[in-house]
């Protein structure tokens, strides 16, 4: 019976993807070396927010997730970033695979207001791996078996991966969602204000409630 290994060696954004993916290089091996047919590659990523310090800039930001720093020893816990997928081929021994992890840019999303507010270092994952692995078994039949519950890899992702891949597909940009009542009020605000953009109205709001605070 097949016994798989995994581990997460290295990671850059998918340029071409429709969304924005980062692509995880994955060392998967078997022990005893025996043909491997397919596996079908379920895995959870976690991001071990407890598992990096963070400096003053960071700490404000984070307020909204963890509260203050004050209270982090417990609060501080682990975060669910998704689920991702992948069908490895048939292989021999060892092989490596590309798994790909769609990332949300919606700054309503918990992981996204932790990634946003990270300015250098890595980001500490976890990667949970589950599945069904297909072989040859005695007498050429085929034969499948669980992934091991156990079957784990660490990742630190570096903070300019993410970054760098939001840039190409959001260059100076950024995306969050408005309830319909909401964006129809600001439309209708801008039209009252002859303003050319959504991005021109909001500036003129910023810019109107700065000067009431100031009063």
């Amino acid at each position: 019976m097949p016994a798989l290994s995994i581990r997460v060696e290295a990671a850059a954004p998918m340029e071409f993807a429709a969304l924005p993916t980062i692509g995880f290089t994955l060392h998967v091996a078997c022990e005893p070396a025996m043909p491997i047919r397919a596996i079908a590659l379920d895995c959870q990523i976690r991001i071990a927010v407890h598992r990096r310090a963070y400096d003053a800039e960071a700490r404000a930001r984070l307020i909204e997730l963890f509260g203050p720093p004050s209270a982090w020893g417990s609060t501080l816990r682990s975060l669910l970033w998704t689920h991702a997928s992948v069908q490895v081929p048939p292989f021999t021994g060892s092989t490596r695979v590309t798994l790909p992890v769609a990332c949300s840019y919606d700054f309503e999303v918990a992981v996204v207001k932790y990634f946003a507010a990270l300015n250098e270092g890595d980001i500490p994952l976890e990667f949970l791996f589950s599945g069904t692995v297909f072989y040859r078994g005695d007498g050429d039949m085929l034969r499948t078996v669980r992934v091991s519950w156990d079957t784990e890899s660490e990742f630190r992702l570096p903070v300019r991966t993410w970054s760098a891949m939001m840039a190409h597909y959001f260059p100076n940009g950024a995306w969050f969602p408005l309830r319909r009542d909401t964006l129809d009020r600001l439309a209708a605000y801008k039209a009252q204000r002859g303003l050319p953009t959504f991005e021109a109205t909001i500036d003129a709001l910023l810019h109107d409630g700065q000067h009431a605070a100031e009063r």
